[in-house]
């Protein structure tokens, strides 16, 4: 383990850390969100589904071109323009006092995020030997959910449900991380892969390309659902506490249950990614919806706060199983070359978050904060829909595999 800790590249340690201390800036402000624009700005569920939902919207929209063009023009140049437009949006999110300026910058929040985030994958597939990926790709996802420990209890003493000063601590620590990468791109870049020389997919080959993997399409559109139930947890979940009038102070509440969340996370992942590393690729992403559906239906049940914080652990189990796996998955069924096309593609499953929270924001104005049933059940029924999709991926790339692995010991033996 210490070995091959100390094979991980300084870059690959840059984004791990630089992702710990985003997510911790970022889960002090952006889950306050819905909360501020209808408790400060007065603005509907439904207005604040829809200004939360376009932060996702606009990612699904450019997340495939984010992750292509950094396979043409290189990692370098797209990572850093995208951090230093991502600390400017953070910055503008500190000065909003309205709602369509709240609806324009969480716009651009999308987009740096989709450009930004399976570009900063991809160079971490770049520069990892295969044998340490897993472990790379983990040490990642543990990070972002360190971050998000602290996060939402520092956000709550800042008061970001009724202030926007924690965006402007987000921006600075985004200035400081494009900083020091653009250090560690200067003083590694002779170890960096170089991208150009090899012939680039076109656009258009590239998108026919991954529409035709008959196994990448079906977990795309499974993973839409897995989505949209992991996007309730941060829109309609914090909406329906923050004015349910049966918890005297939800947003205290929600951001407990935000740092149990990511206190679960650390504490489960290991052993769930040892477990689940074993099984078939796509069989921990069935096991994560079916919690993550589950854990929706109870936390609409009259069960006060001890079956709230059960869910949590519950839909965190799922979260573990459906992300810690995903990056896996899709190293393994993308061909090199077109890496970074894929992690961008794969990002056209936010449109789960695009959903989620104007689905549950509909239902929360038609239902109310009172009638936990009404909202939930809809929500985890509408999550379980990404079974078929998953169940189908697991069957053809046992097939495809199995079908490698044949002819691969026919050519051995015509070697022989």
């Amino acid at each position: 383990m210490k070995q091959n800790l100390r094979q991980i590249h300084p870059l690959a340690w840059t984004i791990i850390i630089g992702t710990m201390f985003g997510r911790l800036v970022t889960s002090m402000s952006i889950p306050f969100l819905s909360i501020y624009l209808t408790q400060v700005l007065g603005a509907s569920s439904t207005q604040t589904g829809f200004t939360v939902a376009v932060s996702s919207l606009a990612g699904v929209m450019i997340s495939f071109y984010g992750g292509y063009i950094s396979d043409v023009i290189g990692r370098r140049i797209v990572m850093l323009v995208s951090v230093f437009g991502w600390a400017c949006v953070f910055f503008g999110f500190s000065a909003a006092q309205h709602l369509w300026v709240f609806f324009l910058v969480n716009t651009l929040n999308g987009l740096c995020r989709a450009v930004f985030e399976p570009t900063s994958r991809a160079l971490l597939s770049d520069i990892t030997p295969p044998e340490n990926k897993l472990l790379v790709f983990n040490l990642r996802y543990a990070a972002v959910n360190l971050g998000v420990v602290f996060g939402p209890i520092i956000g709550l003493q800042l008061g970001s449900a009724k202030s926007t000063f924690p965006f402007l601590i987000a921006g600075i620590v985004y200035i400081a991380y494009g900083l020091v990468l653009f250090l560690q791109f200067s003083v590694h870049r002779s170890s960096l892969p170089v991208h150009g020389e090899a012939r680039t997919p076109k656009l258009l080959e590239a998108l026919s390309t991954t529409g035709r993997d008959k196994v990448f399409l079906p977990v795309l559109l499974g993973t839409i659902f897995c989505v949209l139930g992991y996007g309730h947890f941060s829109s309609t979940l914090a909406q329906y506490l923050a004015n349910n009038p049966h918890f005297s102070n939800g947003r205290q509440l929600f951001s407990y249950m935000l740092s149990l969340n990511a206190v679960t996370v650390l504490v489960v992942q290991y052993p769930i990614v040892r477990t689940a590393s074993k099984f078939p690729p796509i069989i921990p992403l069935i096991l994560g919806n079916s919690c993550v559906a589950l854990s929706l239906m109870l936390f609409g049940m009259p069960g006060g706060v001890a079956l709230l914080m059960f869910s949590v652990v519950l839909f965190t189990i799922g979260e573990v199983l459906l992300f810690t796996m995903m990056d896996m998955l899709i190293d393994r069924i993308a061909r090199p070359e077109w890496k970074g096309t894929y992690f961008g593609t794969i990002g056209f499953n936010n449109l789960g978050n695009v959903l989620a929270p104007i689905l549950g924001g509909l239902l929360l104005d038609q239902f109310g904060t009172a009638n936990g049933p009404a909202v939930f059940i809809p929500l985890a029924l509408t999550t379980a829909l990404g079974l078929p999709f998953l169940i189908t991926a697991h069957k053809r790339l046992r097939i495809r595999e199995l079908a490698e692995a044949g002819g691969a010991g026919v050519s051995t033996n015509i070697s022989a």
